[in-house]
């Protein structure tokens, strides 16, 4: 299927004023002393610098150095259309003029080279929302039980009598010599004033390298 061409307003205006402007930019830089092709490159390189000023302005809007390429392009499109107005002397071009027009292109160039290799925009990231999931209500269920019928508990244990200790004979089972218990006697106080705490049965046995009896016999006189 072939689609029906139609002409539109909007794309007639922008040929027409275009081609007026691109010859009015060649007329200038003809009048300039620019002659043969490079009277047809200077409008070339006007719209396209203006093109890509206008494109740089459409991703990224806060870049200055796209708007200032793009009012530098525009004045060189505007100043020549009201140049060729009759205004300047087509025969007799200022020198200021020559030296304009003669410094375009390299002005172009850094203009064109600086839109090219510009940093592109980094886009935002935007924040994901969680999604909430969908609360169910659940409407409470209320089972009645029967009650459970009470353990039986074991018959109560007969309390213990409470025994009383039989109290330490104070007469020592075993004979202790005089002369042992003094020495013992010395160590329970040595290490009384070390420690704080009475010296014990094993600690005596240890020390005095006797039986265990002996060393009860000596603890329990030394108490």
């Amino acid at each position: 299927m072939f689609r029906t061409f139609r002409l539109d307003a909007v794309l007639v205006q922008a040929v027409i004023a275009g081609a007026l402007s691109f010859a009015h930019l060649h007329d200038l830089a003809a009048a300039a002393g620019q002659d043969g092709w490079k009277a047809w490159a200077y409008p070339v390189s006007v719209d396209l610098l203006l093109v890509a000023a206008w494109r740089r302005m459409r991703t990224d809007s806060g870049n200055r150095d796209a708007w200032l390429w793009f009012a530098i392009a525009l004045t060189a499109s505007l100043g020549a259309n009201v140049a060729t107005a009759g205004l300047l002397d087509m025969q007799h071009v200022p020198d200021w003029l020559r030296i304009l027009v003669a410094g375009w292109p390299a002005l172009a160039f850094l203009g064109g080279t600086l839109l090219a290799h510009a940093p592109a925009p980094v886009p935002k990231a935007e924040p994901v929302q969680e999604e909430e999931p969908d609360v169910v209500p659940t409407q409470a269920v209320t089972v009645e039980r029967t009650p459970e019928p009470a353990p039986e508990l074991p018959p109560a244990e007969p309390e213990p009598q409470d025994t009383q200790p039989e109290p330490a004979s104070s007469v020592p089972a075993v004979p202790v010599p005089p002369a042992l218990l003094d020495h013992a006697r010395k160590l329970a106080e040595a290490h009384r004033a070390q420690t704080g705490t009475p010296i014990d049965a094993a600690t005596l046995r240890s020390r005095l390298g006797v039986p265990a009896a002996l060393a009860d016999s000596i603890a329990v006189q030394l108490a």
